[in-house]
């Protein structure tokens, strides 16, 4: 392994495992396997997506149209307050694992959701295509495919991680108590997420 794939590997594993709202839905998705290969595959792809586009010098152009960063910016903010407000009343509405709430309810909504996690969030788009492209287009030769390659393993290895491993924590959220604080968290995770972009 090359220093640039572990630089990217390092890199990306610093940003993708930040609490947020991508990180929250797949562990939902996970502890509920509910469409769980689907959802952490969109959520990895998506990442793939942006850093490539990233690494290839799309991050400049982004940066260089402000009215395309402000519609970002209100779309994900909207997304992120009305998913809050869904998180808050399940965790009212709170029960064991065996009867939870089943999340999304259909693959129709599952693909939209994560979809709308992984591309409605500006976040995304500073951390995959605006730094993870910054410092991946300053490495020379087959440095800069190796870094690029090293976050994508990240992505795509934390996702999957995460998703498949929510299903250790299924005996602690057998109990309503574990449910309501995990929606409450996600619930203050989101609204935060969604201040913090408008601030």
């Amino acid at each position: 392994m090359s220093a640039a794939f572990l630089k990217g590997l390092g890199m990306g594993a610093g940003l993708i495992m930040a609490i947020g709202a991508q990180n929250a839905f797949v562990l939902r998705q996970g502890l509920l396997r509910r469409y769980v290969f689907l959802c952490a595959s969109i959520c990895a792809l998506c990442d793939v997506g942006l850093i490539c586009a990233g690494v290839a010098g799309v991050g400049g152009l982004i940066v260089s149209y402000p009215a395309s960063l402000a519609l970002a910016k209100w779309a994900g903010a909207s997304f992120l307050a009305w998913y809050g407000l869904r998180a808050a009343m399940a965790a009212f509405k709170a029960t064991g694992l065996a009867a939870a709430p089943q999340g999304v309810g259909s693959v129709a909504s599952a693909v939209a959701a994560a979809f709308g996690f992984s591309l409605l969030n500006p976040h995304v788009y500073l951390d995959t295509v605006v730094l993870l492209g910054a410092v991946g287009g300053q490495q020379h030769g087959d440095g800069r495919i190796e870094f690029a390659v090293g976050a994508m393993s990240a992505s795509v290895l934390w996702f999957f991680g995460l998703a498949y491993g929510a299903r250790l924590l299924a005996p602690l959220f057998a109990r309503a108590a574990a449910w309501r604080i995990l929606d409450g968290l996600i619930a203050v995770v989101m609204w935060v997420l969604a201040v913090s972009l408008l601030v």
